[in-house]
């Protein structure tokens, strides 16, 4: 058995229920304002009435102090004491209403409900779950621990690998530009060549036309002097002009240097996303210590009877129909959205698909501490508004020590 179980038990064991006598339903702490025998002031100091007054089932205070164990005041409290567990104030109204509400059942001291004390079991059970979130969150946050160190480590070696990549992008930069201008002045001779032969193949072409035109005239004037139509004119033997064409055809070949060119240009893209890349992975927040940074291109899914839930940390959210049919979005990545002191504990995913006549979908994850990282719950409290709850080690604080581990059982009567 552990030293926090043996703690557990002496506690329990060792706990003696002290009565201190007051006024029913009044807390402990607001004990020394209801002394027997002495007036009573109105906690509000706006009236003073004989202490014989005070639960007289009448409402005398104008802020109800003077009946704390009756339903006298509408605006009224009832403290119940709880000894064993947690103690708790109820409105006075739920005094004597015939429906146990204090586990050590005070409040129901004139009705004739039956009620059982179950003051005790309760304070047993909260006392078993506080110690089975304090040992999952030890366990999570040595995970924590871990994770950040492989962060730390991960930092370490995608700057390394930034350089590597800066490096090599530099030098293939470099002998592409020394290929392009081998390429340029391969090319100079086979350009030139092709510049005269279009000029030349221009010139020809102009000519022909003109020739054309010529024999056009020719005919035209042929046709005007052959007044019998027989293709002759007399004392002339004419003959026919044919037409005669030609081209000038270039011919043009494969350049050994344009497939080498695309290949190290498609190589330098791709070296380009890679280095943006890598700078954005070791610029992004990951946590006060990057402790979030081993599910950045994860994703984790949750089945339910009707959808596939999939969350992938820090790009998007989405759903899709169990039995077929198109994916989702209920969102891409936001920002982190926790309260001031603990902004890592909410995540926000933001600009969905639009839902039909309203808003575009938007995600709200809250981050749990827990010794797997997995998707437990989801709902849509509101139309397009998706909650998420995501266990994960990365949420886990620093274990409370063990003096402090346990709440003190609860004596007060």
């Amino acid at each position: 058995m552990s030293c926090q179980c043996i703690l557990l038990l002496l506690l329990v064991a060792g706990a003696a229920a002290v009565e201190v006598q007051r006024p029913r339903g009044v807390s402990l702490s607001k004990r020394q304002f209801y002394e027997d025998g002495k007036p009573f002031t109105c906690l509000d100091g706006s009236k003073t009435i004989p202490f014989d007054r005070v639960n007289d089932d009448y409402c005398d205070c104008q802020d109800a102090s003077d009946e704390p164990g009756t339903a006298a005041c509408p605006n009224g409290n009832f403290h119940c004491t709880n000894a064993g567990f947690r103690p708790v104030f109820i409105p006075s109204s739920r005094v004597n209403d015939g429906i146990c509400d204090c586990c050590d059942t005070t409040d129901e001291y004139n009705s004739g409900a039956i009620c059982q004390n179950t003051c005790k079991e309760l304070g047993y059970k909260e006392r078993e779950s506080l110690l089975k979130l304090a040992e999952i969150t030890k366990e999570g946050f040595l995970l924590k621990q871990q994770l950040i160190q492989e962060a730390m480590r991960g930092v370490d070696d995608r700057k390394a690998k930034l350089e590597e990549v800066r490096s090599g992008k530099g030098d293939l930069e470099t002998k592409v530009e020394a290929l392009r201008t081998v390429k340029e002045a391969a090319e100079q001779p086979e350009r030139e060549a092709k510049e005269r032969h279009l000029k030349a193949w221009e010139g020809e072409g102009k000519s022909a036309i003109r020739m054309e035109k010529d024999k056009a005239r020719m005919v035209q004037v042929f046709l005007e002097l052959d007044e019998d139509s027989d293709g002759l004119k007399p004392g002339m033997n004419l003959m026919k002009p044919r037409k005669r064409s030609g081209k000038w055809m270039i011919r043009s070949g494969k350049n050994p240097f344009q497939s080498v060119l695309s290949h190290m240009d498609m190589l330098v893209a791709y070296l380009h996303l890679l280095f943006r890349n890598i700078e954005k992975e070791i610029s992004f927040d990951f946590g006060t210590e990057s402790e979030f940074t081993y599910m950045y291109n994860q994703c984790y899914e949750m089945p339910t009877s009707e959808y596939v839930y999939k969350l992938c940390p820090f790009n998007r959210v989405t759903q899709k129909p169990k039995f077929g049919g198109s994916e989702t979005s209920l969102g891409s990545w936001g920002k982190w959205a926790g309260p001031e002191d603990n902004i890592y504990s909410v995540m926000k995913y933001e600009h969905g698909t639009g839902c039909w006549q309203g808003p575009n979908r938007a995600t709200t994850v809250s981050l749990i501490c827990g010794t797997e990282t997995a998707v437990t719950s989801t709902s849509e409290p509101s139309r397009c508004e998706y909650l998420m709850e995501f266990t994960t080690p990365a949420a886990c604080p620093e274990p409370p020590s063990p003096d402090s581990l346990y709440p003190p059982v609860h004596t007060e009567l």
